[in-house]
């Protein structure tokens, strides 16, 4: 956890606590997609084992709601630009998607001219 002095500039620390939820939300709802999908679909058509797929689905369904939940919770604070908001959700619904987010995520906890700097431009030592 950062603290007062170590905040990046524009970002408060309700901004940040914010963002780490998100952080965590992207983790647990890549993570529960990628079980669902990976694992307890193909148990359940290849193998004839329902249980996992019955249990798990619940779960995710929970799980994507808390991440679009702090989606939306971010965006309305103003943390994010209608494209990032975009690619948030889009890729939420793609095995693994989610887990491409977290480094956007951790640069804007960064503060905004991390977030705002090209991924490409080599460095200048």
């Amino acid at each position: 956890m950062l603290t007062s002095n170590q905040m990046p500039p524009g970002l408060d620390s309700q901004d940040i606590a914010q963002l780490q939820r998100l952080h965590l939300a992207s983790l647990v709802e890549g993570s529960t997609l990628v079980i669902l999908v990976c694992l307890a679909v193909p148990l359940k058509h290849l193998a004839g084992y329902p249980q996992l797929s019955s249990a798990m689905g619940p779960i995710h369904g929970l799980a994507f709601l808390f991440y679009a939940w702090m989606v939306i919770n971010t965006a309305s604070a103003g943390l994010w630009r209608k494209g990032q908001v975009k690619r948030l959700l889009l890729l939420a619904f793609i095995p693994f998607g989610t887990f491409f987010n977290i480094g956007m995520i951790k640069r804007r906890e960064a503060g905004p001219a991390v977030a705002k700097a090209p991924a490409n431009k080599e460095r200048v030592e």
